[in-house]
């Protein structure tokens, strides 16, 4: 009797053997080697909602090791030494391998399947490149969506190079996407973006501003209309964002030209929670301009309005309430500014 079942259990391990190597074989690794990296913990998350967690990948002696449950192709991101998110595609099953250079954290070899395959080359191709221009760039990204129509990359590229622009080319990425096929048109990705461009064509440049109400630091409503007859540029920022208070100098130096412009107004929407905390700051950085704020970070309504996505974001409206220009840097403005003098002369 011991011995038989001695034999069951022998026959039990086998089969919980069998079962557990029949599920591990389902599951997605990665290995990687990245010399100069040592000890170091990196970061893997999801570019879109089909990946919506953080896993913690930790790396020891250059090395790492990491397996994972993955159900269909997921775009995501490494983020190696707090500094690079580098794009990987992982599919069920998958065994990603990657190799690099802590010096060189922009070119990683990775393969493991088709996708991470034709980054690799599309990255080696583009280092083959002697100081190529952000022209350049875009134009190989183009050639790669064209030529590759259902790959993971292709949105990848599309989101790098031409939708986190500071003025993006609506058009351009119209037709981009319309190349597009298969699961990619499926993404959540491709829906939200999409959307966000029926969005921004109604607040493109020589489109009407849309009308909005908004409390200033004394909480008084301001709106449009309150600079009737003026150009007026709405800087949107806040507390929070450290470039958003660094290109509070530009804004002073504007204004410090031009507080006596009678056809000229500036004026700050911050997206701050918090009304110390934005008061503070515009007590700190010398905001004298009307101050505005929502407390209501990125679900404010002034925000949605004019799809504001990313800060620091300017937009210049016309007297007649037309948008002229987004994201305008300092040269920009001063162009517009001396192009209004002009205006004005003529009259």
């Amino acid at each position: 009797e011991f011995k038989a079942m001695k034999k069951s259990s022998i026959l039990i391990l086998i089969i919980i053997c069998l079962c557990g190597c029949g599920k591990s074989s389902k599951k997605t690794s990665i290995t990687g080697e990245i010399k100069g990296l040592g000890t170091d913990t990196l970061y893997l998350y999801g570019m879109d909602e089909s990946f919506d967690r953080i896993d913690t990948i930790f790396a020891n002696g250059d090395k790492f090791s990491y397996t994972t449950s993955i159900d269909t192709i997921t775009s995501a991101y490494l983020l190696i030494d707090n500094q690079i998110e580098y794009p990987i595609f992982l599919d069920k099953g998958n065994q990603i391998k990657i190799k690099g250079n802590i010096d060189h954290l922009e070119f990683l070899d990775i393969n493991g399947n088709k996708y991470n395959e034709e980054f690799t080359a599309f990255q080696k191709e583009l280092g083959s490149l002697n100081n190529p221009s952000e022209k350049d760039l875009e134009q190989k990204a183009e050639e790669f969506i064209t030529a590759h129509h259902s790959s993971f990359v292709s949105l990848y590229l599309l989101d790098k190079y031409f939708v986190q622009k500071p003025q993006p080319n609506l058009e351009q990425i119209k037709q981009l996407t319309d190349r597009m096929t298969g699961d990619l048109k499926d993404r959540p990705y491709m829906e939200t973006l999409l959307k966000r461009i029926e969005e921004e064509e109604k607040v493109d440049i020589g489109k009407t501003a849309p009308y909005f109400r908004i409390r200033n630091t004394e909480g008084k409503d301001i709106n449009r209309s309150d600079f009737k007859d003026k150009y007026l540029l709405i800087q949107f920022w806040a507390s929070w964002d450290t470039i958003s208070r660094e290109k509070n100098a530009m804004f002073r130096r504007i204004y410090k030209k031009e507080q006596k412009n009678k056809n000229f107004a500036l004026m700050g929407i911050s997206l701050d929670l918090d009304r110390e905390k934005w008061l503070e700051a515009v007590k700190q950085d010398t905001l004298k301009w009307e101050q505005t704020c929502e407390y209501s970070g990125w679900d404010g309504e002034v925000a949605k309005l004019f799809c504001i996505h990313t800060l620091p974001a300017n937009i210049l409206i016309s007297p007649r309430g037309k948008i002229e220009g987004k994201n305008l840097d300092e040269k920009a403005i001063e162009d517009k500014l001396k192009e209004i003098a002009r205006k004005e002369k003529e009259k």
